[in-house]
C-alpha cells in the first residue's frame, strides 16, 4: 500500500515478498489455459459453472439500488457516469468534476477534544492521543441518530472510523527525525500517530463538519492494549513479557484497508507491520528451526533493522518491545519480546460506538499483510464470507467462512463485540488456487487438510499455529502466487468480488501467461521500468453465488495502462485520456449507486499525472472475450472482461506526492469521503526551512489550517445540485 517513508516512490520492503515456496505463480498456473481459451469467445465463465449472475450497471442510467433510472432530491436526472471526466494533472491541487465541490474536513493533527490546542503544523505539536493521526487510509461511515444511537440510515450525523497507516517523519518533528539513537519523545509521537481515529461528523448548513466536542471521538494507537481472540488466543507463540499468557498485545500497526461488519463494527487490516521490528545478527542460533523458518517467511531474517528505530530509545518496555531478538532466559519467551511480531498482522475489530468496548484481533482470519476485509452480502440462514488479500509480491488471496449462519436480528445487536465473537472466532480459513481454465478452488487451511498438517517444511501444532502462520499454511496447501493482492470489495448488485493487483515488476517476456499477458518496457524520465508496470483488477464469482462455495470463476476486469501504450500488448482494455491509470490500489463499491471506485498508488505514471480515483460501472465475470496478445516472439491468449469504455471515468486527481485512498459515503449517496495520504512525501528534511522547496503544500494551499507543511487529510465531496455522487 505505502512506499518506504522518506524514500519517494520506492516500494515498501514488506511488499517485496518473502515467498520462497515452490507453489506455482498465477502465470505458471495459467500457461496451459492458452489452448482452452482459443475459440472460447462465445462461452462465458459464468455459464461454465452455471452461475446465472445478473449484470451491474450495464446502461448509462441506473438507480441507487435497482438498476433503473432515478432522480435526485433536487429533481434532476441522476444519470450515473454523467460527469465530465477530470483531466490528468501534475498540479498541487485536489481536482473534481465540474459541478462538484471538495472540502477538507479532517487532517493530521486536528484536535479531537476541545481542550487540545489548535494544530500549529510546525513539528512542535504533541498529544497525538487526542489528535488526528498521520497517513489517513481506509475508512468507514457509521450513522448516528439525533439521540446518538446507531442508525445505519442516517445521512446527517455519523462517525468516521479511519486508519492511520504510517507516518511521514519529516513533517512530524521540528527539524525532521533524529538519525541514529532516537529520542523517546519523537518515538512516542510517531507511535501515537499510528492506528485508528473515530471522529464524529454532523451536517451544518447542509455540509458535514467534525464535532470536536463529541464524546465519541477517540484514538486507537500503536500502544493501545488489544485482546487476541480466536484460535491463536493464549498460544505459546504469543507469549511475551507484556502478556505471559499470550492473550493480549499492544497496538494496531500499519493499518491499511478496512471493512464494515453487518453488525456495525470496523474491521481494520494490519499491513506492513514486520518492518517495525528489529532482529539482531546471530539470533537464529538462539531459536529453534520452526521459529527461524516462520520469521524468515514473514520477512524478519536475523540482522533485520527496523523501519523507524523505535527500539533505540532505551530499555523501557515501551521501546524494548520493538526488538524481537532473543534476550531472555525463559524457554517460552515470556521474559522478552521474541514473540512480539506474532501479535501483529491481523484483522482487528473495533466498536466505533463504544469507547469502553474491548478491541479484538480476530486471529481466525489469519495473519499476513492485510489490506481490506470485504464481507459478503448477508443472507439469512447462510454463513458470511470475509475476503482478504495479502499485499506482497507472490502472496495470496484468502477468505474466511463463518461457522455461524447469518441472523438478521444481529444487524442491531445489544453487544456488538459479542456478535463479533459469534461470527469471527469460529469458521474456516481458505486460500485461493486459480486454475488454468478460468475456474478456481478455495483450499482449506486447517489440520483437516493433509497438505497442511503433513507439511514437511513446517510441522503445525494446531489451528492457532495455522492462524499465526497463515502464509506457511497457504504454501503447504498449494495456493496460487499473486501480484500483490491489495484491496477488495463486493459488488452489491451480484455479489462478485473485485481484487486490485497493483503491479509486478518481476514479470518478463519469458513468463507471460493468460492472466498476466503483458511484459513491456516503460520509461519514466530516465528510469526504465519493466514487467506488468501498471497492474490490473481481477474479479471472481462464487459458484452458485454461494459465499461458502469452494469453487469460483474469474476474469480480469481491467488492465491499467497509459492511453498511448500499444493496444495489442499493453493497453488491452482500450483506455483513453479520460480513464487511463496505473497501479490500482484502493477499491470499493458504494451501496447507494453501485459505482466501483478505483484509487491509485502509483510510482510509474506520476511524470504525467498525480494519483487519482476513477468511477466505474462494471458488468460481470465472463462478459468479455478471449484476446491474443503478442509479447516478444510469443503469443498468449487471455480472457478479459468487456472493455469498460465510458463506464470508466476519472473522477478526481489529487495533489503532488500522494496516494488517493479510503472511500465511504453517506447512505443517501450525496456525500462521498476520500483520503489523501502523505502529500509531499518527497520533501527532504534539509528543506524544511524553505516551504518553496516542499514538493506539496496541500491542503494549506487550499486554505485549510496553519503552516505550509503538507498534511494527510479526509476530503468531503458533494454535488453542487445536491444530487448523487457520480451522476
Amino acid at each position: 500500500m505505502k512506499k518506504t517513508p522518506e524514500t519517494r516512490h520506492d516500494i515498501d520492503p514488506d511488499d517485496i515478498g518473502f515467498n520462497d515456496s515452490a507453489n506455482p505463480h498465477i502465470g505458471e498456473m495459467l500457461s496451459t489455459r492458452r489452448g482452452f481459451l482459443k475459440g472460447s469467445a462465445g462461452v462465458t465463465l459464468a455459464s461454465m459453472l452455471g452461475l446465472g449472475l445478473s449484470a451491474c450497471g450495464g446502461g448509462g442510467s441506473v438507480s441507487a439500488s435497482s438498476g433503473s433510472s432515478s432522480s435526485s432530491s433536487s429533481g434532476g436526472s441522476a444519470r450515473l457516469m454523467g460527469f465530465t471526466p477530470v483531466a490528468k494533472s501534475l498540479a498541487d491541487a485536489f481536482s473534481v468534476p465540474v459541478g462538484y465541490t471538495a472540502s477538507v474536513i479532517y487532517a493530521l493533527g486536528d484536535p479531537l477534544r476541545a481542550a487540545t490546542p489548535a494544530f500549529r503544523n510546525d513539528g512542535s505539536d504533541e498529544d497525538y492521543d487526542n489528535r488526528a493521526g498521520d497517513c489517513h487510509d481506509g475508512m468507514e461511515y457509521f450513522g448516528l441518530n439525533a439521540s446518538g444511537k446507531p442508525d445505519a440510515a442516517s445521512s446527517t450525523r455519523a462517525l468516521l472510523a479511519m486508519n492511520h497507516e504510517y507516518v511521514t517523519p519529516t513533517f512530524l518533528h521540528v527539524n525532521g527525525p533524529t538519525a541514529g539513537t532516537r529520542p523517546a519523545a519523537e518515538i512516542d509521537k510517531e507511535v501515537a500517530c499510528h492506528g485508528v481515529s473515530v471522529v464524529e461528523i454532523a451536517k451544518r448548513d447542509g455540509r458535514f463538519a467534525t464535532v470536536q466536542s463529541s464524546s465519541f471521538n477517540r484514538r486507537v494507537t500503536g500502544i493501545t492494549e488489544i485482546e487476541i481472540a480466536g484460535p491463536a488466543r493464549g498460544h505459546a507463540l504469543l507469549k511475551t513479557r507484556f502478556s505471559t499468557t499470550g492473550t493480549r498485545t499492544r497496538g494496531t500497526l500499519n493499518n491499511c484497508g478496512t471493512g464494515k461488519t453487518p453488525w456495525g463494527t470496523l474491521l481494520t487490516g494490519e499491513e506492513n507491520w514486520a518492518g517495525y521490528f528489529k532482529r539482531a545478527a546471530g539470533d537464529d542460533a538462539k531459536r529453534d528451526a520452526k521459529s527461524v523458518f516462520a520469521l524468515n517467511r514473514y520477512g524478519r531474517k536475523q540482522a533485520s533493522s527496523s523501519r523507524y528505530g523505535w527500539e533505540t530509545a532505551g530499555a523501557d518496555d515501551h521501546y524494548a518491545r520493538w526488538n524481537i531478538s532473543v534476550t531472555g532466559a525463559a524457554a517460552d519467551g515470556s521474559d522478552d519480546y521474541r514473540n512480539e511480531l506474532n501479535g501483529q498482522g491481523y484483522i482487528t475489530e473495533i466498536d466505533p460506538y463504544d469507547k469502553t468496548a474491548v478491541i479484538r484481533k480476530r486471529s481466525a482470519l489469519g495473519r499476513f499483510n492485510h489490506e481490506a476485509a470485504a464481507v459478503s452480502k448477508p443472507v439469512a440462514g447462510q454463513p458470511l464470507a470475509i475476503y482478504m488479500g495479502d499485499d506482497a509480491q507472490n502472496e495470496y488471496v484468502y477468505k474466511f467462512v463463518t461457522t455461524a449462519k447469518w441472523n438478521a436480528a444481529d444487524a442491531q445487536p445489544a453487544d456488538r463485540v459479542a456478535t463479533g465473537d459469534k461470527y469471527l472466532d469460529a469458521g474456516t480459513l481458505y486460500v485461493a488456487k486459480f486454475n488454468a481454465d478460468g475456474t478456481g478452488t478455495w483450499l482449506e487451511l486447517s489440520m483437516a487438510n493433509p497438505a497442511v498438517s503433513g507439511y514437511a517444511s513446517y510441522a503445525f501444532a494446531d489451528q492457532g499455529d495455522i492462524a499465526i502462520n497463515a502464509r506457511i499454511a497457504a504454501d503447504a496447501a498449494g495456493a496460487t502466487k499473486m501480484d500483490r493482492p491489495e484491496w477488495c470489495s463486493v459488488n452489491p448488485a451480484n455479489g462478485e468480488i473485485y481484487f486490485t493487483m497493483t503491479n509486478n515488476s518481476s514479470r518478463t517476456a519469458a513468463t507471460v501467461n493468460a492472466a498476466n499477458p503483458r511484459a513491456y518496457a516503460d520509461s519514466k524520465g530516465s528510469t526504465n521500468q519493466s514487467g506488468n508496470v501498471h497492474g490490473h483488477i481481477i474479479r471472481i464469482a462464487e459458484a452458485g453465488n454461494d459465499a461458502a462455495a469452494t469453487r469460483f470463476s474469474w476474469d480480469v476486469y481491467v488492465f491499467g495502462a497509459e492511453e498511448t501504450s500499444p493496444a495489442a500488448t499493453v493497453n488491452l482494455s482500450g483506455l483513453t485520456a479520460d480513464n487511463d491509470f496505473s497501479s490500482p490500489d484502493g477499491l470499493g463499491f458504494t451501496p447507494s449507486t453501485g459505482i466501483c471506485w478505483i484509487q491509485t498508488d502509483d510510482g510509474a505514471y506520476t511524470d504525467v499525472t498525480n494519483c487519482m480515483m476513477l468511477a466505474a460501472l462494471p458488468g460481470q465475470v465472463g462478459d468479455g472475450t478471449s484476446l491474443s496478445v503478442a509479447s516478444g516472439t510469443s503469443t498468449v491468449t487471455t480472457y478479459l472482461g468487456k472493455p469498460p469504455g465510458t463506464q470508466l471515468k476519472r473522477f478526481l486527481v489529487g495533489p503532488v506526492d500522494q496516494e488517493i485512498t479510503g472511500i465511504c459515503e453517506s447512505p443517501d449517496g450525496k456525500t462521498l469521503f476520500v483520503n489523501v495520504q502523505h502529500p509531499g512525501e518527497g520533501t527532504r528534511a534539509a528543506d524544511l526551512a524553505d516551504p518553496g522547496k516542499y514538493t506539496s503544500q496541500w491542503p494549506a494551499n487550499a486554505g485549510y489550517g496553519a503552516g505550509n507543511r503538507p498534511r494527510s487529510a479526509t476530503v468531503m465531496i458533494t454535488k453542487n445540485d445536491g444530487g448523487l455522487i457520480g451522476s
